[in-house]
């Protein structure tokens, strides 16, 4: 590998509306053999040392997809914290990378079918030398021997026999940029894989107290960042509830949720649900549970609906995210001047004397409030100033209030009571 260079400044990569995910030509460079990839497993990942973890910079489009980018200055092997790829780098060069939709009209014409996301990798100085793609097969128990790499481009699709196949990953060796994403045969045994169980809580709306409860199960190698994005474009305020999510599911197999308390309080919607393996582009939940009444804590059990084996079970605590959604809600259905008056109390012991200051330089900036109504406060103390620039933006109308709500929100942004006003 190269010696280390200095990195030098970002270079502003552009996505086209083109890109390799929207092709409708095909064609296949290698043998599209249905022979295992046996010699190409390994057991146990190799160890490496100088492995890297990075975060990589998050941007979104015109179009509100996310783009991820990572700057490169030296050689070495580096793992993405956000979707697990693994860069082998050559030298210094900046990686832009996102996920795209599969054509899978183009897949089923080679008998394919996903199993991972397709990465769209574009690296201006052609740096990347071998990609790692994370994979959800279980290899210590023989799956993963159908795996190949699907790189597609302007040209139509090819098909890569790996490297090399860890516990984690699928290794490749590339040349070319565009799109990169794991498959394997349509007629694959179905063995287990590493999977997921996602939580997202959509509290109550006053006067209503019914809250619901989304179960997505989903392939382990999704990229958590895009479901959360997805889900938030999809169905707007709700919130992911963080537990351990891992667990093993057959694809085409049925699971049934249950739920504790078993009442008329709790309502599960379907109670049984196929596992599907391929589901990388739209993250819709399997299961939907109606909680009929505020609860602060539910237990969910995942089983396999022919053996009633449990595959997952968790207790779910919602308590604080029901009381202050439920807060939230309210706020939202007030005007602007009432939220203010709504929150006031809390406005004056919870911002901090750096963030006041700024929040007054703003108002001024946006000639919410003018030289004499900022000098009038400068002699009081924090709580007083607090209180009066309140006072005073409330008389101005709900256009004044609207922006210091913004204005405010954008200063501090741990004082979330507030921040349904920017939804």
């Amino acid at each position: 590998m190269s010696s280390t260079n200095t990195l030098s400044p970002t270079s502003h990569i552009q996505f086209s509306s083109t890109d390799s995910c929207y092709l409708t030509r095909s064609h296949s460079t290698s043998s599209l053999t249905k022979t295992p990839i046996k010699n190409l497993i390994q057991a146990v990942s190799s160890p490496d040392t100088k492995l890297k973890k990075f975060t990589p910079a998050i941007a979104a489009d015109e179009s509100d997809d996310e783009t991820y980018l990572f700057q490169c200055s030296c050689a070495g092997l580096y793992q993405c914290s956000v979707t697990g790829l693994e860069f082998v780098m050559q030298g210094e060069g900046d990686v832009v990378y996102r996920t795209v939709p599969w054509n899978r009209r183009l897949l089923a014409q080679h008998h394919k079918k996903p199993a991972g996301p397709l990465f769209d990798i574009k690296c201006q100085q052609q740096s990347v030398c071998q990609l790692h793609l994370p994979h959800c097969e279980l290899i210590s128990t023989g799956g993963g021997q159908f795996l190949q790499v699907a790189h597609v481009n302007d040209e139509g699709i090819e098909f890569i026999t790996p490297h090399q196949i860890t516990e984690s990953h699928v290794v490749i060796n590339i040349t070319g940029f565009s799109g990169y994403g794991n498959v394997k045969d349509e007629d694959s045994p179905c063995d287990p894989v590493r999977a997921l169980v996602l939580l997202f809580y959509k509290p109550p709306v006053d006067p209503d107290l019914t809250s619901f409860l989304s179960v997505l199960l989903l392939p382990q190698n999704v990229v958590l960042q895009d479901v959360l994005h997805s889900r938030k474009k999809l169905v707007g305020d709700e919130r992911y509830i963080e537990t351990s999510p891992h667990c093993k599911l057959h694809p085409k197999q049925v699971y049934t949720l249950s739920a504790v308390p078993e009442d008329d309080s709790v309502l599960v919607q379907p109670i049984e649900a196929e596992f599907h393996e391929e589901s990388y582009d739209s993250y819709f939940p399997s299961f939907q549970v109606s909680l009929e009444k505020v609860m602060k804590m539910i237990r969910l059990n995942v089983s396999d609906s022919t053996s009633s084996d449990s595959v997952w079970n968790r207790a779910v605590y919602l308590s604080s995210s029901g009381v202050k959604k439920c807060r939230e809600s309210v706020l939202w259905n007030l005007s602007p001047n009432e939220r203010l008056l709504n929150v006031r109390s809390c406005f004056i012991n919870g911002i901090s004397e750096p963030v006041l200051n700024s929040l007054l330089d703003k108002l001024l900036e946006k000639k919410v409030i003018i030289d004499a109504e900022l000098e009038a406060g400068i002699m009081q103390n924090r709580s007083d100033r607090v209180r009066f620039v309140i006072d005073i933006v409330r008389k101005k109308g709900e256009a004044a209030s609207s922006q210091m709500i913004e204005v405010f929100c954008d200063l501090d942004s741990s004082m979330q009571i507030m921040q349904v006003s920017k939804q």
